[in-house]
């Protein structure tokens, strides 16, 4: 077997200039002729010099270039060959002469002989490949466009240094027949975890070990079913949540493989028929997944990682653009390939056990009904021989169930992309750490970070930049010391103050973040006080928490069905925009303050922005309208107060002309009433 290394981040100059092997990268009679446009050209070039200009010393990755390996230095490129073609067109428009490395193709004379003479002037009758040559043509365009002659030189320097690409070398062992009818059969090229997984796999000892390896990563990549589902093992799993067997990826029980020569179709793993014969009361109990595969294998390689002294989690991408790029700076990093291999393969799995069984995921059903939340916190258990998903909780502690589900949909919702989600981060840090903690360690985890977040983020100009949002590397930078988590919280500030400063009145940029924190804070405000006989209306406790929040008692339905609803991702102003300004009753900056806002679902912001305080009171009250379009308890308590207003005029209690139920002094005394809530009055 090869053991070179298969998987390597190289740059521009590496690939084509570097002197110490002169490869000679041939494209074989089966890929395609060159077919880049002047559009795509002109794109790739621009993108590069944006990125030069943005940071010089940052490399710009172009993407993945797979070939094998067929002689001592000749390599058949079997995926990337466009861009391959591409950034040669490049380098000799910017006028490299001196290639070490050669490019030319099979059974192509012509497209061979194009590309030896592209700043030749082709004689009249000579056969050319025209979209080569026209590609020449454009990519000289683009530079002159792009790049002043002042820069040529260091612009040049930078594409040779920073323009960096993932070269994959299939493993001389791989029977590329088996490679073809995969990629035929599928219509599309390797994707990158695949190639981390052929990577990986090439390290360990015998054909047992890769069939496990296989094995444990297909049934992980399926992410909308438990794990025990996939991997239905008693020796591995036991009937519930706190019962992860083993300790290390070998004492996952061995997996058959047959003899002969590894193919690709090994590397990819087949199909896992178990999942196909799952029962009928199974298939119900699959979900949608708050991330795709690719980018849970990155928090599972930054937690593998975080074991490791000399590893800094700051440099660490949670992106899965930058998946082949992590995985060979991991390898690179450690010295026993094969031993990470299987520490990587049984982390993965316990990552999947804890991701399906800890995490809150989605329910199937994209529509939201008021009152039925989509989220669920559910382990997967074993009863009779059957499984079936049960609450984290026991309904006797019901109330640890519902904070936990806030909680982690709180976090989910404000940052729903599939990449960047650093709270799962943490998540898998501090519940492979802590092994099986009891539902209220984990609620007091998750209330601290909740807060970190807060405090040490969102009020914490250092780390926000002039849109308010968190900068890169904020919350590593605030949540770890070292390789460590800091889960403490000093509160050491008028907070109140610093929030004024930072969302100052007048000004629009407050993040997601900043509203579901208070709303999840609102929530546990109701949570807290009102509980057995204190619910009871018109009892001194239910009085003092609505006059705490500012309004009259609206009933406490909106906090029983309070979720935190994928939908609400547009910013309300609730007194509009559009009657704010010179010559009107409000200012631009009399609405835009903290006060005014709520986060709705931007169909219902986009149908009734223009819309008065008071008709909007009157649209989502209707009973008629979508409920989760205001399904925030700050939006639902400014609009209890548009009511009680509307009611003090027409009663003449308050004198305000009509349209004004919702006017600045309500908005500032509004915020003054949740800032107090969330700062505790200090």
């Amino acid at each position: 077997m090869d053991k070179t290394f298969p998987l390597e981040e190289r740059s521009i100059n590496q690939i084509y200039l570097e002197s110490r092997e002169a490869k000679t990268y041939k494209i074989p009679v089966y890929q395609r002729n060159y077919a880049w446009e002047e559009d795509q050209i002109a794109a790739l070039i621009k993108d590069v010099h944006d990125s030069y200009h943005k940071n010089y010393n940052a490399p710009y990755y172009i993407g993945t270039l797979v070939t094998y390996k067929r002689g001592d230095s000749e390599y058949e490129v079997i995926d990337g060959q466009q861009r391959l073609t591409t950034i040669y067109i490049i380098l000799k428009a910017l006028g490299v002469m001196n290639f070490s490395c050669k490019l030319t193709y099979s059974a192509r004379k012509v497209s061979a002989s194009t590309l030896e003479r592209l700043d030749e002037d082709s004689s009249v009758g000579e056969e050319i490949d025209n979209g080569i040559k026209n590609g020449y043509k454009y990519a000289r365009k683009s530079i002159d466009d792009f790049v002043v002659d002042a820069e040529r030189v260091s612009f040049k320097k930078y594409f040779l240094d920073q323009v960096h690409i993932i070269h994959y070398r299939v493993p001389n062992d791989v029977d590329l027949n088996h490679y073809f009818e995969v990629m035929n059969s599928r219509g599309e090229q390797l994707e990158k975890h695949e190639i981390v997984k052929s990577t990986l796999s090439q390290y360990l000892k015998d054909k047992a070990e890769i069939a496990t390896f296989s094995r444990v990563w297909e049934a992980c990549s399926e992410m909308n079913i438990y794990i025990q589902q996939a991997f239905d093992n008693k020796i591995v799993f036991g009937n519930s949540m706190d019962s992860l067997k083993i300790g290390c990826f070998d004492d996952i029980p061995k997996q058959d493989e047959s003899e002969g020569k590894r193919t690709i179709m090994n590397l990819l793993g087949e199909k896992i028929s178990k999942i196909e014969e799952l029962s009928a009361i199974e298939q119900n109990d699959k979900f949608q997944p708050i991330i795709d595969y690719p980018n849970f294998l990155l928090i599972v390689l930054k937690t593998t990682m975080m074991e490791f002294e000399g590893f800094d989690p700051i440099e660490f991408k949670l992106d899965d653009k930058e998946l082949l790029n992590e995985f060979a700076k991991a390898i690179h990093f450690v010295d026993d390939k094969a031993a990470f291999a299987k520490v990587f393969a049984f982390n993965l799995l316990k990552a999947k056990f804890i991701l399906d069984n800890y995490i809150v995921h989605h329910s199937l059903s994209d529509k939201e009904q008021m009152g039925d939340n989509p989220w669920k916190l559910q382990y997967y258990h074993f009863e009779y021989k059957k499984g079936y998903p049960v609450n984290f909780v026991s309904q006797k502690y019901q109330y640890i169930q519902d904070e936990l589900v806030h909680l982690l949909s709180m976090f989910e919702v404000t940052f729903t992309p599939k990449q960047r989600k650093n709270y799962l981060f943490y998540c898998m840090m501090f519940l492979f750490k802590n092994g099986k903690p009891l539902g209220i360690d984990y609620l007091e985890f998750l209330r601290n970070l909740a807060e970190k977040y807060f405090y040490d983020v969102y009020l914490n100009p250092v780390c926000l930049n002039e849109r308010n949002q968190p900068g890169p590397n904020a919350f590593d930078s605030c949540l770890l010391t070292g390789r460590d988590l800091n889960m403490t919280v000093v509160k050491d500030k008028d907070y109140k103050t610093v929030f004024e400063n930072i969302y100052r009145q007048g000004y629009a940029d407050v993040p997601l973040y900043v509203f579901n924190y208070t709303d999840y804070i609102l929530w546990k405000k109701y949570a807290d006080t009102l509980r057995g006989d204190k619910t009871k209306k018109g009892s001194k406790e239910r009085n003092e928490f609505f006059e705490e929040l500012g309004c009259s008692d609206f009933e406490l339905v909106p906090f029983n069905n309070f979720y935190f609803s994928r939908t609400r991702k547009s910013l309300e102003h609730y007194y509009p925009q559009a009657k704010a300004g010179e010559g009107k009753p409000l200012s631009s900056d009399d609405i835009n303050c903290f006060g005014n806002f709520a986060m709705i679902s931007a169909e219902a912001n986009s149908s009734g922005s223009n819309w008065d305080p008071k008709t909007k009171l009157d649209h989502y009250s209707d009973g008629k309208s979508d409920q989760v379009s205001v399904a925030s308890l700050k939006f639902k308590i400014m609009m209890q107060i548009c009511q009680d207003n509307h009611k003090a005029m027409l009663n003449d209690e308050i004198d305000r002309d009509a349209g004004m139920e919702w006017n600045a002094e309500d908005m500032l005394k509004h915020q003054n009433q949740m800032l107090n809530i969330l700062f505790g009055n200090e």
